[in-house]
């Protein structure tokens, strides 16, 4: 390296667009910026208003090509129409027979009653030809099988329904309807109402409890709700918007609310707590926002990146239903992303100081006096896990695997509409079906044959076939039903276990085998299909594309905190413990509602088996969440270590700072999604109580135990990483403007005047802009001189890291770095020399600094930076 180089700094140059800039901008221009987001919000609101329910459907299923998927496109393709049956009305009298007159009449006339009706096309009874299966065995039950026109209007199935309720009671007849139409009303209801009584009027009113409790202010608790609704508008118009090119499922809705509300209150909560403890500190309300804006704010960025590549995992699943929730997260996530950037500093340089307004009475004003100082609780437990971390590890281990334990149980199913509740419609009428007809009436299999349907062949395979079928007692065989067509035959008969069982999907694996046996040699194919079988191929794809889900995000979160922290010692330790507590959600998940422990208390159903979609989702979700909180922790364990080369300390400080902040974020999104557990799908009580019991575990346990007890065992060797991984970029996850920051060197050994003059010192509201300029020499007798003219500065950083990187690479003994033509240098600029300096003491090299500005060496003494860093005013005296 016998060159010299002096380049001047492209990105100083350009001025950046990164967090600091848009905060810039937005606390120059406040009313404006906010004048903006009112403008989206009015945006969202009339696109929500115009396009949203056009946007939406209750249908759901894969996007591959299954077996079943294949039989149903050879049925709407060679016999379009036959299995168009949509709802089922349900008449039976305890005394009177189909046979008697009186029946007869009554029948007819709500026949003709449904006739008339809009949308509706057909309306068969067991008065027409071959309807005698229409007849329940006792004679007392009939079937009146309703045909409606393609995408009925809602107010047409309303007064369908209204038709059914009024006809029931009259005359001594109970008259039910079920079927998909009536089915997916009740689901829609049922989704508005857990959405209404779940996230609304428990979620938010809780969430709002909590954030007083943390901030102990009222003003202060506000913005983060405010940031929440605002980015659940705008991101609702934009998914009504996305929707209009392919269709979302209903229950986009609940999850864009819910994941508003959490990631939107836990961002802000992130940002609001960190510019009162700026403030705290002494600094002014736009030198605050700046200097948030390059640290909470970037760990909010990148975070809130980290969650939206975790929800692309649920891309890996051929599955409408997950795609359109991970689209619902993603939305609202981007424009939570957004409104951190932009909105929140506009909003916080308007509001000033008027955000510790209305103090609560006793709490406001201990939290007010202990921002950013360790908490004395949290300091106690974590003390205590750091004197014995082997005996905390084991037994924090011990207690998450043994509530793992119940996942090795762990059936994957659907409930279904047997999930609904009792009092629902359709409910009502699927109870009287399964009373008086065989259960899986309304979902029968459908056995298609593709050949030839007069081939001699053919037809003993068929015959072949029903005789295997007739001594199963899985199929009601005697209801079987033959329809024929161009080059297809299809068999239908209903299932005598529900169609979403384990025992149904046993049955369907097993007819497959028998009508591939039958088949062998007949010059036709055949396929499985209807409601059951794509019950047992969804749960088959979910099973195999599951640990394709649970590998990409793993994945990822060791990529991404890798470069975060620049080790790879921290990611796997992060995974392995998260790991640990989404195994311990999947057990108690499935001990409460499949062994049913614990599900009186808390209203829960329970069920056979656990949804198909809810461990993905809750995967996917689970590491995107909790990967907040573990940047949020590991920087500033990272930043402590850094100041004192101790990593106790640096897990103590790190810890006992941050465990209530980390505590009081954890549980708004608990409360937000107990809200999903207080509804009455059992689909979202399962989403809800697995969400909530994680991250109340990795909020508690794993990160104020697990984690201290394990980085403790590991030392130094938790920031390891491998010579030929040193290429990896630098990402300053919260600009390291706190990595070396001087506000916290000796931050026990100063008083609050101190605090002040530091971070007065460390950060100004303005760096004189004289960009960067390096210069290397060397290198010559094993000594290398980087040259630093100009700022060494968040905005520069970058530059300056690449840079050395370069220089280390060549291994010289010693590193002069000289700042005598440096004019600013702020925290961030700190971090990398201390950086620098370590990395060269852990491999017995030196990096000396040269100084001789005044206000360099101001900066250095006040910060502290002094007692770690080498410094000479003569580099000609260097040994």
């Amino acid at each position: 390296m016998s060159t010299q180089a002096s380049r001047e700094s492209r990105r100083t140059r350009r001025g950046g667009f990164g967090p600091r800039r848009l905060a810039g901008y937005a606390t120059a221009r406040p009313k404006r910026v906010l004048a903006i987001w009112g403008l989206l919000a009015l945006v969202g609101i009339a696109l929500t208003s115009g396009l949203l329910s056009s946007a939406l459907t209750t249908d759901s299923g894969v996007t591959s090509k299954p077996e079943s998927q294949r039989a149903q496109d050879l049925i709407d393709e060679r016999l379009p129409g036959s299995d168009a049956l949509d709802e089922f009305v349900i008449v039976r009298s305890g005394q009177r027979t189909v046979r008697d007159a009186a029946y007869a009449a009554r029948v007819r006339q709500l026949a003709g009653e449904l006739r008339a009706l809009a949308d509706v096309r057909s309306v068969a009874t067991y008065q027409d030809p071959g309807g005698a299966a229409l007849v329940s065995r006792d004679g007392h039950a009939t079937l009146l099988q309703i045909v409606m026109r393609d995408e009925p209007k809602t107010t047409s199935v309303d007064h369908m329904i209204t038709a059914v309720q009024a006809a029931n009671g009259q005359g001594g007849f109970a008259v039910h309807i079920t079927g998909k139409n009536t089915i997916d009303r009740d689901f829609t209801k049922i989704s508005e109402s857990d959405l209404q009584q779940g996230e609304l009027r428990f979620g938010l009113p809780a969430a709002l409890i909590v954030l007083v409790v943390v901030f102990g202010t009222l003003v202060g608790a506000a913005i983060p709700v405010m940031m929440a609704i605002l980015s659940i508008v705008v991101a609702m118009g934009l998914v009504a918007a996305v929707g209009q090119a392919f269709q979302l499922n209903i229950f986009v809705v609940n999850m864009l609310v819910a994941m508003g509300l959490a990631l939107g209150i836990d961002y802000s909560l992130f940002i609001v707590s960190r510019l009162r403890e700026e403030r705290h500190r002494g600094a002014s309300t736009h030198e605050a926002i700046l200097i948030v804006a390059g640290t909470a704010t970037r760990a909010v960025v990148f975070s809130g990146v980290a969650f939206i590549l975790a929800m692309l995992g649920m891309f890996l699943m051929p599955d409408a239903t997950l795609r359109s929730l991970a689209v619902g997260a993603i939305a609202v996530a981007l424009v939570s992303i957004l409104v951190a950037l932009t909105f929140h500093p506009a909003l916080l340089m308007v509001l000033g100081d008027r955000v510790d307004r209305l103090r609560v009475p006793w709490i406001g004003k201990r939290i007010a006096e202990s921002m950013g100082e360790e908490g004395r609780f949290w300091g106690g437990a974590v003390r205590a896990v750091v004197r014995h971390p082997g005996l905390s590890a084991t037994l924090a281990c011990t207690l998450l695997l043994a509530a793992a334990v119940p996942v090795l149980g762990l059936k994957l199913g659907a409930s279904g509409p047997q999930s609904l509740p009792d009092s629902t419609v359709g409910k009502q009428g699927l109870i009287a079906l399964e009373r008086d007809f065989p259960t899986g009436a309304t979902t029968p299999v459908h056995i298609v044959v593709d050949g030839p349907p007069t081939n001699a062949r053919v037809q003993r395979a068929i015959t072949a076939l029903r005789g295997e079928l007739a001594r199963d007692p899985d199929f009601a065989a005697r209801a079987t039903t033959i329809q024929r067509g161009p080059q297809i035959t299809v068999l239908s008969l209903p299932m005598t276990a529900d169609s979403a069982s384990e025992r149904a999907t046993t049955a369907i694996n097993r007819l497959r085998d028998q009508a591939g046996a039958a088949f062998a040699g007949a010059p036709a194919k055949v396929l499985v299909g209807g409601i059951p079988a794509e019950n047992r191929d969804y749960f088959a794809m979910v099973s195999s594309d599951l640990p394709l889900v649970i590998a990409f995000v793993l994945a990822l979160s060791f990529v991404l905190l890798t470069l975060a922290f620049r080790s790879i010692v921290v990611p796997l330790t992060a995974i392995a413990v998260n790991l640990l507590s989404v195994g311990a959600a999947y057990g108690l998940l499935v001990l409460v509602f499949v062994h049913g422990v614990g599900a009186d208390v808390f209203g829960f159903g329970t069920v056979e088996r656990i949804d198909a979609w809810v461990p993905v989702f809750l995967f996917s979700v689970l590491f995107g969440l909790s990967m907040d909180y573990q940047v949020f922790l590991l920087s500033r364990i990272r930043e402590r270590y850094v100041q004192t080369g101790s990593t106790t300390d640096g897990i103590i400080h790190g810890v006992s700072s941050t465990a209530r902040l980390i505590t009081g974020a954890a549980l708004i999104i608990v409360v937000v999604f107990t809200g999903f557990a207080t509804g009455e799908l059992v689909g979202f009580q399962q989403m809800g109580f697995g969400v909530a019991i994680a991250l109340l575990v990795d909020a508690t346990i794993v990160r104020t135990v697990v984690i201290p007890a394990v980085m403790q065992l590991l030392g130094d060797r938790n920031w390891y990483l491998p010579r030929w991984l040193e290429w990896l970029p630098s990402v300053n996850v919260e600009g390291q403007a706190v990595a070396a920051a001087p506000v916290a060197a000796r931050l026990d050994a100063v008083g609050d005047a101190g605090q002040r003059a530091t971070a007065q010192a460390a950060e100004p509201a303005v760096a004189n802009g004289a960009g960067l300029r390096l210069a290397v020499e060397g290198p010559d007798a094993g000594r290398v001189t980087m040259t630093v003219a100009g700022d060494l500065d968040l905005s520069t950083g970058d530059e300056f890291a690449a840079q050395i990187a370069t220089v280390e690479r060549e291994r010289p003994a010693t590193i002069v770095i000289d700042l005598r033509d440096t004019a600013f240098i702020d925290s961030a600029g700190l971090a990398q020399l201390v950086g620098a300096t370590r990395r060269a003491r852990a491999e017995d090299r030196r990096v000396v600094l040269v100084t001789g500005s005044a206000a360099i060496e101001r900066v250095l003494a006040v910060s502290g930076a002094d007692e770690v860093l080498e410094t000479t005013t003569n580099p000609t005296g260097l040994d």
